[in-house]
């Protein structure tokens, strides 16, 4: 239904708004059990995903941290290495 919400404190450069809102919206959607709200719903939707993403920008505001900034880029490449470690690589068929 949806992707996994990522981790969004402790980068450099921080998560923007955008970042912040798809968690939100990727949250409800996984709470609600909907990817898209009925129209009678889709009110009451959007109204958890402002809630959500304003919290969100909330919390990340106020964490603290005395460890030094992530790079999205290593981060990243580290994920990838995780996933090929577990799948292998892609592409690559089993007989």
């Amino acid at each position: 239904m949806c992707r996994n919400i990522r981790v969004l404190h402790n980068f450099e450069p921080p998560a923007t708004d955008d970042e912040i809102e798809a968690a939100a919206i990727q949250y409800v959607r996984k709470v609600s059990g909907a990817t898209l709200p009925s129209a009678a719903n889709e009110e009451a939707f959007d109204e958890a995903v402002r809630v959500v993403t304003a919290a969100t920008r909330t919390l990340l505001d106020s964490l603290v941290t005395k460890a030094p900034p992530r790079d999205r880029e290593v981060e990243a490449a580290k994920a990838k290495a995780r996933a090929a470690e577990r799948y292998g690589p892609r592409g690559s068929t089993s007989a």
